[in-house]
């Protein structure tokens, strides 16, 4: 598993937004596509051509952000083979909407230009399978199968329809390995269940205990995203092995060392907290 990106809606010169990747049984999975995903996984040395899959845990911008960038890359260079592409609700539209309305000037201008040199290009459309999904298992090959499950992201407390907001998390497994990735999330729906005895859970935990100090951010990590203290509650109920902070606020590292020492009192297991970049061998 590598941290390709950590960090959240605010631009941080020292981590891009929400990103992973995981690599296992021969694939390349990418899970959320912040800014800065496709630079990211050039620097993981992975090819555009190689990445299987994209899973997306919901809409917010800081978790699609890299989206457009990476399929028009993958394009760019010619990618031979079809992405697959996951996602709750609404995401078809988002693809959609990148493709055939926001690139659409890059995409005919590229296929006029092929045509110039005699050649023929598909528009990026044909080059993906996109899918829907709140819940079920996905069985890749090599023995890979993802567990998908809704996930608390704000829509309760907000009133939102499962058409408007959605929200997933992803529990990847492979042999007797499991990591689970949450998504922005609080306790609640699904989120135990992808996460019990899990081997590593990357798990949002956007501000320390220190810094839910207000009304507003008591709101924010009791039923929108997971600050420190919830991540570790609910690490340690669901039995998590490892557990790796992720969509962290900025802080200086003297605020993020605490951070981990503050969870450490809460989760008995091991903890590590994100950075951009970091792989863990799982």
């Amino acid at each position: 598993v590598t941290l390709l990106g950590t960090g959240g809606p605010r631009p941080d010169p020292d981590r891009n937004a929400p990103a992973n990747l995981v690599q296992v049984g021969g694939l390349d999975l990418v899970f959320d596509t912040g800014r800065g995903v496709a630079t990211q996984l050039a620097k993981a040395g992975v090819a555009m051509a190689d990445i299987h899959a994209v899973f997306l845990t919901h809409h917010h911008f800081d978790h699609i952000g890299g989206l457009g960038d990476l399929i028009m890359s993958a394009w760019n260079i010619g990618r031979p083979t079809t992405m697959q592409i996951y996602g709750p609700p609404g995401t078809t539209e988002i693809v959609t909407s990148l493709l055939e309305n926001v690139y659409w000037r890059d995409v005919n201008y590229r296929i006029v230009e092929e045509r110039a040199q005699g050649q023929t290009v598909e528009t990026p459309m044909t080059m993906l399978e996109i899918h829907e999904l709140l819940s079920g298992t996905i069985e890749l090959p090599g023995q890979v199968r993802v567990v998908v499950g809704e996930v608390e992201h704000g829509s309760t407390v907000l009133g939102l329809p499962v058409d408007e907001w959605a929200t997933v998390g992803y529990r990847i497994e492979s042999d007797d390995r499991a990591v689970t990735i949450s998504g922005d999330a609080v306790a609640g729906k699904e989120l135990q269940r992808l996460a019990a005895d899990v081997d590593l859970l990357v798990m949002c935990a956007y501000i320390a205990a220190g810094e839910i100090d207000t009304d507003g951010a008591r709101f924010l990590t009791e039923h929108v995203i997971a600050g420190a203290p919830q991540a570790a509650a609910i690490a340690e109920e669901a039995g998590a092995k490892r557990l790796a902070l992720t969509h962290i606020r900025e802080k200086s590292e003297a605020d993020v060392e605490q951070m981990c020492i503050d969870v450490g009192e809460i989760f008995s297991g091991e903890v590590m907290a994100g950075t951009d970049m970091l792989t863990i061998a799982v």
